[in-house]
């Protein structure tokens, strides 16, 4: 599956054909160097790994540097691996945005933003206890989760009771996302709707 590397840039819209108006996710996508290309004689499997965004040296192993000079590239930031890409690529080869064109489907996969520890009423859709029985001698019960199980028999909370605990930061795949635009001259990428993630993170760009 062909697909580049790219970090979001944020949101805005777009005029289509007919008139309307589309919100729209910026997406800087590329160019990514393939900097390693995997054998199924060698690795086991078969794979193109791409890199993108530039990183100091001074912030780069020693053992990263080396790795990238193979490839007669600089340091990169981001490095993913892709299997199965339509097009035989060596090493050193640039991946840019016109991999892609207009009206295409693709999938974007990103980290989602992080919300800390949150309730259940915000993680999970709660209503609350005695929330339209507030006066039922309910004291400050609104957003509580209720009861948990049995006393003595189980004697435990059965595993995967939704409860409340840490909200986001989950990688999160998209799938038939329409490139709006391409716009290789500033390598970005015009895509419909939203995409998981906070402003100059990392998305995975697949078609």
């Amino acid at each position: 599956m062909s697909g580049i590397i790219g970090k979001k840039i944020g949101m805005t819209s777009f005029f289509g054909a007919n008139g309307k108006s589309i919100p729209c996710t910026i997406i800087e996508a590329g160019p990514c160097v393939v900097t390693q290309v995997k054998t199924k004689e060698k690795d086991g499997y078969e794979a193109l790994q791409l890199s993108f965004d530039e990183k100091k040296e001074k912030h780069t192993s020693a053992a990263m540097k080396g790795h990238f000079a193979k490839a007669s590239t600089t340091p990169k930031r981001k490095a993913v691996e892709f299997r199965h890409f339509e097009e035989a690529k060596n090493i050193g080869d640039l991946i840019t945005v016109e991999l892609f064109a207009e009206g295409d489907l693709i999938e974007v996969s990103g980290t989602s933003k992080g919300k800390g520890f949150q309730g259940v009423v915000k993680r999970h859709g709660f209503s609350g206890v005695g929330h339209a029985n507030k006066s039922h001698g309910q004291h400050d019960r609104e957003r509580a989760p209720g009861s948990l199980g049995a006393s003595s028999d189980p004697s435990r909370v059965f595993k995967g009771m939704r409860m409340a605990g840490r909200m986001g930061g989950d990688k999160v795949k998209i799938q038939n996302i329409e490139v709006v635009k391409v716009m290789p001259e500033k390598n970005l990428l015009l895509l419909k709707g939203s995409v998981a993630g906070a402003k100059g993170s990392y998305v995975v760009i697949e078609k």
